[in-house]
């Protein structure tokens, strides 16, 4: 089912620092509830959130980031982190593939893309007029994430005015509702490029394995493709690059900005997620505990102050992570977007409190908390997802140490 796009204007109900409208909270907080009533239901099922795809591309915000020029919404960073912060406290596997979404959209248009302008607003405009979503897969069985380097297995060779595809992807968040599909692959040239090829999801030769079967985000649905002679036009190697020219800090300084804006918006919208997820923790905790009374104490457990002090620090630990983020967003949209490992340490340090958050809501709750029927044991198993997103733990912390060791020798 396609859903026309209300429109994208929303009202300002806070400014941030750039400026720009935020979302409005109204619409928003109703989007929270709807999506938390069917959340226990999807992660039992894994089944892919169709009904919640429906209720954002009715409401304007599946093109939100998309650019302007093309009917999209342009939305600065912090409105991106508005809508992501707000569907992930309800369900957080349709946020997954919503950030997936609104990444590829805001590279399409800027400074330096190397996308045709027609094929960039084809998926404007699909998106636009009927909620298409559209990720990147790269991960692979053999070669891992491309983040740690080395060619991809994904091949295309060139057939007269085509380019023919075969490989095996792994991980692609939101397969079953994506309408295109930007894959990570390498040509068959003597001299081999990497780069993006523009699959559209019903192409032939493109067969799914329905594989993911995961502790945590269980209804993003990153089940496995496989590639099997697809056939794509030329026109659709939307950038290729030898492959050192992918390095961070290759190219023009228009690529080397492109690359820091682009980590930033990644960190933003991923941190978002996953510190919605420890907040909706956060807000069951306090039901629990102002509605628990065991017969023993005669009165709620929010009473006594050892609980109030670690409540308390879930408190620290979640405003912390709202003034980073806020922050890396004000940052972005003031056209200020940090290094790309100064964005990785947000990363670390924004995922690491959310699931220390999410465990002291545990450690309070005791077996109410870990049991099935209610949905904190559902929030642990999915902020524990942040720690496989790129860049990975070990990488931020080695980077950020390599750096400050060469500092002091400096």
């Amino acid at each position: 089912m396609r859903v026309l796009a209300h429109s994208l204007s929303f009202p300002s109900t806070h400014a941030p620092a750039s400026g720009a409208a935020l979302p409005d909270r109204a619409l928003l907080a109703r989007l929270t509830r709807e999506f938390a009533a069917t959340a226990d239901e999807l992660d039992a099922s894994g089944a892919f959130p169709h009904a919640n795809f429906r209720a954002l591309q009715a409401a304007g915000l599946v093109a939100l980031v998309a650019p302007a020029a093309w009917g999209g919404g342009g939305a600065t960073l912090a409105q991106a982190r508005a809508v992501i912060t707000a569907v992930a406290r309800g369900e957080p596997a349709t946020a997954l593939i919503l950030v997936m979404t609104y990444l590829q959209h805001q590279g399409l248009a800027r400074p330096g893309s190397r996308w045709p302008r027609h094929l960039a607003e084809q998926v404007v405009r699909d998106a636009v007029a009927h909620g298409a979503l559209i990720n990147s897969l790269r991960v692979e069985p053999a070669l891992g994430s491309p983040a740690r380097g080395g060619l991809p297995g994904t091949v295309a060779r060139r057939e007269g005015e085509s380019w023919v595809i075969s490989g095996h992807k792994l991980y692609t968040t939101g397969i079953e509702g994506l309408s295109w599909l930007a894959v990570w692959g390498r040509t068959d040239e003597p001299a081999p490029r990497t780069g993006v090829f523009l699959v559209p999801r019903e192409a032939a030769g493109l067969r799914v394995i329905e594989s993911w079967d995961h502790l945590g985000l269980r209804a993003s649905g990153s089940h496995e493709a496989v590639f099997e002679d697809v056939r794509i036009p030329l026109e659709h190697a939307v950038d290729l690059r030898a492959p050192a020219d992918w390095a961070p800090d290759a190219g023009s300084q228009t690529d080397i900005d492109a690359h820091a804006n682009q980590q930033a918006w990644m960190v933003a919208l991923l941190g978002s997620l996953y510190d919605a997820v420890a907040q909706a923790a956060r807000d069951w905790l306090l039901d629990f505990l102002r509605t628990r009374a065991p017969g023993s104490l005669g009165a709620p457990l929010a009473g006594l102050p050892r609980v109030q002090e670690a409540v308390g620090e879930i408190e620290a630990l979640l405003r912390s992570n709202r003034v980073q983020l806020d922050a890396l967003a004000a940052d972005v949209d003031a056209g200020r977007a940090p290094p790309p490992a100064d964005s990785a340490l947000v990363k670390y340090s924004v995922t690491t409190q959310a699931i220390r958050a999410v465990e002291i809501a545990l450690q309070l709750s005791g077996n109410h908390g870990l049991s099935r029927r209610n949905p904190l044991q559902r929030h642990h198993r999915d902020v524990l997802c942040s720690r496989i997103h790129t860049p990975q733990n070990d990488a931020v912390l080695v980077a950020a140490g390599r750096r400050a060791l060469a500092e002091v020798r400096s």
